[in-house]
């Protein structure tokens, strides 16, 4: 799995999903946002990591009966215990929370081992116990069967689809109120770089907005004069 530098994922944290999907779409990617899903809790640290990724098919009877939880090999409980350090667990559970894609003794243990977060197009159950942990989690909405009712695990850090984005192990995965981001690994580092500045840039804006500055050449900037007076405030900021 690709790894990111401490130095790029300390800037994503300091950015908004919303500038980093501006971000993208200015480079040509316009479905990076995991569409219907959602924080458990409100107001947590953003979240930053590595993708590693679950995948779910559907389940069939003859294959999938609640002894398989017994079996050391079973692809949901390797997939917590190999999940590494620093890393987000991504879950494909193709956009069915019928059934649960975790619980609060899973999430627990990646927490406990790690993990920065946990991600799935389905639902958790034991959510509230989820959104109690110190870890970000994110879903479509609570859900109590277990997943052996739905899913079946199928493969370990292969590349998903997870709220009809494709999800490569070692993408940057950047969680915060809004939602969750997907960031190609490789453009990380300049896409933390052009959002800082665009964060620095709206800084400025709000500033500007607060004492009653029209909109217009200023957001987006037009106006050659709001150019010279923001890179003189940048000055003075820094």
């Amino acid at each position: 799995m690709t790894k990111v530098s401490k130095s790029t994922k300390d800037k994503l944290k300091k950015v908004s999903t919303a500038t980093i999907a501006t971000c993208l779409f200015k480079k040509g990617l316009k479905n990076q946002f995991i569409q219907n899903v959602k924080p458990l809790k409100l107001g947590k640290p953003i979240m930053v990591g590595e993708a590693y990724t679950l995948r779910y098919i559907p389940a069939r009877e003859d294959l999938n009966p609640i002894t398989v939880f017994k079996d050391p090999k079973h692809l949901q409980r390797v997939a917590v215990e190999e999940c590494p350090e620093g890393a987000v667990l991504v879950i494909d559970s193709r956009k069915d929370a019928r059934a649960a894609s975790a619980g609060s003794i899973l999430a627990t243990r990646l927490m406990v081992k790690g993990a920065v977060g946990m991600v799935t197009d389905g639902g958790f159950r034991d959510s509230a116990e989820i959104a109690d942990l110190d870890m970000p989690s994110f879903h479509s909405k609570p859900s109590a069967p277990t997943n052996l009712t739905l899913h079946q695990a199928i493969a370990i850090n292969d590349p998903i689809g997870c709220g009809d984005v494709a999800v490569f192990p070692g993408d940057i995965i950047v969680g915060d109120d809004d939602g969750v981001m997907v960031i190609p690994a490789n453009i990380s580092d300049e896409v933390a770089d052009e959002c800082l500045q665009m964060t620095l840039y709206e800084e400025f804006v709000i500033e500007k907005v607060q004492k009653g500055e029209k909109i217009i050449g200023l957001y987006p900037l037009t106006d050659e004069k709001i150019s010279i007076e923001f890179e003189n405030w940048r000055k003075k900021k820094n």
